[in-house]
This record gives structure tokens, sequence and C-alpha cells, in this order.
């Protein structure tokens, strides 16, 4: 099991609150979320989507973060 350490969570949770942020702003406030439902064809496409831009590049902070 892989060890917990304050700083890597301190500095991932930072990230992950910026990084959510930005694509609150960009899909609600920018590029309009119906209108992405709309390019893409489906709902769930792009929910998945969306939650696999914050969820990878999170994780990838997580694990790089010394």
């Amino acid at each position: 099991m892989m060890k917990l350490k304050k700083r890597k969570i301190k500095y991932t949770a930072i990230f992950f609150i910026c990084w959510f942020a930005f694509w609150v702003f960009l899909v609600d406030g920018v590029l309009k979320f119906q209108t992405l439902v709309d390019y893409f064809g489906s709902y769930a496409i792009v929910e998945i989507s969306l939650l696999l831009l914050i969820i990878i590049p999170t994780i990838a902070v997580y694990k790089y973060t010394k």
C-alpha cells in the first residue's frame, strides 16, 4: 500500500481545486455545456470526458509530486 504524504496530498488538493474551477468556468461559462452535448451528441460522453479531464491530471500530479 502506498504511504500517503501530507505534502503530496496538499499539492494535489490545491491542483484539483484550481483545475476543477478552471473546467467549471470553461464548460459553464465559455463553451456552454449544452453546446458540448449538442456537438458530441451524447450527455454521457461529455460527462465522462470531463471527469477524466479532471481525474487523470490530478492523479498524475499526485504521482509525480515528490
